[in-house]
C-alpha cells in the first residue's frame, strides 16, 4: 500500500498546476491520469493575462512566451460582410496580454515543470474507488502492473466533466447540454488575412437567426487554426452513458473534406485547407459541482465547471482553481492551518464557477455584444483581471480600491539598493509564502513597520515575508527589513497607499488586508484566520 499527503486525479492543466503548486509548497503529493499517453490535441487554446500572472508566479512563464502566439482580437462577419472587429487591448500596468497556446504544449510545460520537482504523470492508472476514513482517503488504484492501494490525507480530483472522484463522493452537479453538436479541426489555410486574429463568420438566415457558424482560433505555426463549426449529419454521435453531454466524443472523426466543405460556405475568402492534424466532434454543456469539498475530497476544474467555451474561460478558471487550493493545502497539510481553511476554496472559488457559467451561457445564445457591461470592462473581466474574493472568510472590509479579496495589481519603477535597474512588484511576490508590503512616508515612525513585521511574522508562524515600500523621501537608515523605493510613485498609484499603510498579499497574488500600521493586532487577527497558532 502506498501512502501519498496528497493524490492529484487527472493529469490535464488543472491537475498539473495543482501538482506543481503542491510540490513548489514542500508537499509530497501523486499525480495519476487514466491516459496511457499525453492527448495531441490542441482542445483548450486561449490563455487569459491572468493565468499568465499564475505562470508567473509559480516561476513558468518565460517557457510558456517562448511558445505561445499573441491573441490580438476577432474579426467577425456575417453572410460574407465584415462586422464588427474586436481589438483586444488592455491597460498598459497589465504585464501580459491575451495568448494562444496548444492544450497538448500547455501540457508539456506543466508536465516538465512539475518534473523538476522529481514528481512524474504515473500514467495509465485509474481511480476505480474511493473511501475516507479515519483522518485519510483509501484510494483504490488501478496500474500497468495491477491494483493498488493507496492511503492519501487529501484528494484533488481534476478528472474532467465525467469525474471518477466527484461520483464517488456524491456531489451533484446539476446543469444541462445545448442540443447542438459541433466538430473541430486543427488545420492550415492559404488566406491572406491578418494573423493573430481570430475569425468568426456567421450565417444568419431570413429572420436574422443565425444557422450556421465558423469559428477559427489562431496556433502557432503559419496560417494555422483550430476551428469549430456545426457537425453534418452524417457524422452525428451517440449520446454518452452519464447523461454529460461535454467535451470530444468518439464516432467518425471529420475528415479534411468535412471541414473544407464549412469553408466554402462560411469562409471570408476563397480558400484551401490542408495538414489536418487532428479533428474531433463535441458537445456544450453547463454544469456546476453542488460544492467543492466533501470531506478531505476536492475538485478542481471540468470535475467542478464545465460551460461552453465562449471567451476562453474554462481552463484559465480551473488553473486559477488549483492555484487557489494548492497554497491552502499545503499549510493545512504542512500543520501550519487548521483543515477548517480548506473550506474558503468553496467560498471563494464556487462563486467564481458560478459567474463564469452563467456568463458564458449567456454569451453563447446572444452574444457578446449583448452583455450590458460595457466593453473595456467585459474585456478585464474575460481576461479574468476582475475576479474578486471580497466579502469572503479571509478578507477584511476597506473603503479604498484595490480592496482587500482583489487581485494585487503589478507596477513598474522600484528600485533596491543592489539593483541596478528598476523592478516590477511581482518581482517580490514570487515566493510560495505571503508577502507584507509596508509603505512608508518621510514621517512614518521606523518603530511602527518593525512591530508590524514582527507581528505578521509571528502570526504566519515565519511563513511570512515582508517589505518596507518606501515613497519617495523616506529614510531607509535603522530599518532591519528589505527596503524596495517606490521612485516613480508607481506603487503609490496601484494601491492608492498612504504613508503608513500595511498591505497583505496572499500566495496566489490576492491581497487579503489593507489597514495602518499603528494596527498589529488587527493584522494578527486577520492572520489567524489562516494560519493556526504555533
Amino acid at each position: 500500500m502506498g501512502d501519498t499527503e496528497v493524490l492529484v486525479v487527472g493529469a490535464g492543466p488543472v491537475g498539473l498546476t495543482a501538482a506543481a503548486e503542491l510540490r513548489r509548497h514542500g508537499v509530497d503529493c501523486r499525480i495519476v491520469d487514466r491516459l496511457p499517453t499525453p492527448q495531441p490535441y490542441a482542445k483548450a487554446v486561449g490563455i487569459q493575462p491572468r493565468t499568465l500572472e499564475v505562470w508567473d508566479a509559480m516561476g513558468l512563464v518565460r517557457e510558456v512566451l517562448d511558445e505561445a502566439v499573441p491573441t490580438l482580437g476577432e474579426l467577425a462577419f456575417v453572410n460574407g460582410e465584415p462586422g464588427p472587429r474586436t481589438e483586444l487591448v488592455l491597460p498598459p500596468e497589465v504585464p501580459y496580454r491575451f495568448a494562444g497556446l496548444p492544450q497538448y504544449t500547455t501540457e508539456r510545460l506543466l508536465a516538465d515543470h512539475l518534473a523538476g520537482y522529481g514528481t512524474r504523470v504515473e500514467r495509465g492508472t485509474e481511480l476505480l474507488q474511493l473511501a475516507q476514513s479515519d483522518g485519510h482517503v483509501r484510494v483504490t488504484l488501478a496500474t500497468p502492473g495491477g491494483t493498488e492501494e493507496v492511503l492519501a490525507r487529501y484528494v484533488v480530483g481534476c478528472d474532467g466533466a465525467h469525474s471518477r472522484v466527484r461520483k464517488a463522493v456524491g456531489i451533484g452537479f446539476e446543469g444541462d447540454a445545448f442540443p447542438e453538436q459541433f466538430m473541430l479541426g486543427d488545420v492550415q489555410v492559404d488566406w491572406d488575412l491578418p494573423e493573430g486574429y481570430a475569425i468568426r463568420s456567421t450565417h444568419r438566415g431570413a429572420d436574422g437567426s443565425a444557422d450556421d457558424f465558423l469559428v477559427c482560433v489562431p496556433l502557432p505555426g503559419r496560417k494555422r487554426y483550430r476551428m469549430s463549426m456545426l457537425v453534418p449529419p452524417e457524422l452525428a454521435a451517440a449520446s454518452s452513458g452519464d447523461g454529460i453531454e461535454h467535451g470530444m466524443e468518439g464516432g467518425h472523426e471529420p475528415e479534411l473534406h468535412h471541414i473544407q466543405t464549412v469553408l466554402d460556405r462560411l469562409s471570408p475568402q476563397p480558400t484551401t485547407a490542408d495538414t489536418l492534424r487532428w479533428s474531433s466532434l463535441f458537445r456544450i454543456s453547463h454544469r456546476l459541482a453542488d460544492r467543492y469539498r466533501e470531506g478531505r475530497v476536492l475538485l478542481a476544474g471540468d470535475a467542478a465547471h464545465i460551460h461552453p467555451p465562449t471567451g476562453a474561460q474554462g481552463m484559465n478558471t480551473g488553473v486559477q482553481d488549483a492555484f487557489n487550493l494548492a497554497w491552502k493545502l499545503a499549510l493545512v497539510v504542512r500543520g501550519a492551518a487548521a483543515d477548517t481553511l480548506l473550506d474558503s476554496y468553496h467560498a471563494e472559488r464556487h462563486p467564481v464557477g458560478e459567474e463564469v457559467v452563467g456568463r458564458t451561457v449567456r454569451h453563447a445564445r446572444d452574444g457578446m455584444a449583448a452583455d450590458p457591461e460595457d466593453p473595456a470592462t467585459l474585456l478585464l473581466r474575460e481576461a479574468q483581471l476582475l475576479l474578486d474574493y471580497r466579502g469572503g472568510p479571509l478578507t477584511d472590509q476597506a473603503a479604498r480600491t484595490p480592496a482587500p479579496g482583489d487581485r494585487a495589481p503589478d507596477c513598474g519603477g522600484l528600485l533596491r539598493p543592489l539593483a541596478a535597474y528598476p523592478l516590477r512588484l511581482f518581482d517580490l511576490l514570487r515566493s510560495p509564502r505571503h508577502t507584507l508590503l509596508l509603505y512608508a512616508g518621510t514621517a512614518t515612525p521606523v518603530a511602527d513597520l518593525r512591530a508590524m513585521a514582527e507581528t505578521a511574522r509571528s502570526a504566519a508562524r515565519g511563513l511570512l515575508d515582508a517589505y518596507a515600500v518606501l515613497g519617495p523621501g523616506a529614510p531607509a537608515e535603522g530599518l532591519d527589513l528589505p527596503v524596495v523605493h517606490d521612485a516613480t510613485g508607481a506603487f503609490r498609484a496601484a494601491y492608492d497607499a498612504q504613508d503608513g499603510e500595511a498591505f497583505l498579499v496572499r500566495p496566489d497574488w490576492y491581497l487579503g488586508a489593507r489597514l495602518p500600521l499603528t494596527a498589529p493586532g488587527r493584522l494578527e487577527a486577520h492572520l489567524r484566520r489562516t494560519f493556526s497558532a504555533g
